[in-house]
């Protein structure tokens, strides 16, 4: 009896052990949909990521899970390219942020909600799907090209996102065009003519802090092991965990 207890007790004392340890993940939403990927090889980054537990949602379910976000995730992963959100959507969006939580938006999602001009502002940026006139000033619309063999250079190695990365080759989409707003950190740059110089950055929201990244459109940089380090340590710091 005194030999089962003490095991009970163990397995007791292992189980009140468990919440710690998961409470000690980040908790991580990532949000696709409107564009196509690679499911399997994108989610595996998450997958293998140790220091995450993550849910995954996609549009048109997206939005309604804003609305308890800053309680139930310490950082929003964008991979989406959706252009319709209410205003409810907006509110609670920007709610996320005012708490303090993090964001990193990666790759097509600078190209979403192009009729709300402050989500462009807190990216960072913005992908133009079409020229428009702004303020007088005649902006062109954006460019990309698939299959892209180019070096992406370390803007800033001491950054925590890109701490421990020298300059890498990776084969991606590049884009062109790009609006790339003054507020920013840049760390991310590329002397590759078809792309904007600047291709990756940080800014703050407040409290809330906000990294994108322009790489990432298949399993070719899915795979490439200085994107799958971005990534891991965007989170972390987007988390504050640095």
């Amino acid at each position: 009896m005194k030999k089962w207890r003490f095991v009970f007790g163990l397995v007791l004392a292992a189980c009140m052990l468990l919440p710690a340890f998961a409470a000690d993940k980040i908790r991580v939403l990532v949000i696709t949909g409107g564009h196509d990927f690679e499911k399997e090889q994108f989610f595996k980054l998450f997958r293998d990521n140790e220091g995450i537990a993550f849910k995954a949602v996609a549009h048109p379910n997206a939005h309604a899970l804003l609305k308890t976000a800053a309680s139930e995730y310490d950082v929003i992963v964008l991979y989406d390219m959706w252009q319709k959100i209410s205003d409810e959507a907006k509110a609670d969006f920007l709610a996320y942020l005012k708490s303090g939580k993090g964001l990193v938006a990666l790759h097509h999602c600078l190209a979403s909600y192009q009729d709300w001009p402050e989500y462009a502002r807190i990216i960072g940026g913005r992908y133009n799907l079409k020229p428009r006139k702004e303020d007088g000033r005649e902006i062109l619309g954006s460019t990309y090209k698939h299959g892209v063999d180019f070096k992406v250079q370390i803007a800033d190695p001491q950054h925590p996102v890109t701490r421990g990365l020298t300059d890498f080759n990776i084969h991606d989409e590049t884009y062109g065009k790009l609006e790339v707003f003054s507020d920013v950190k840049p760390l991310l740059t590329t002397d590759e003519p078809t792309s904007t110089r600047t291709i990756g950055w940080t800014r703050q929201e407040g409290t809330a802090r906000v990294v994108y990244i322009q790489l990432g459109h298949d399993h070719l940089a899915y795979e490439n092991p200085a994107y799958v380090r971005l990534i891991a340590q965007a989170i972390q710091w987007a988390a504050k965990r640095d």
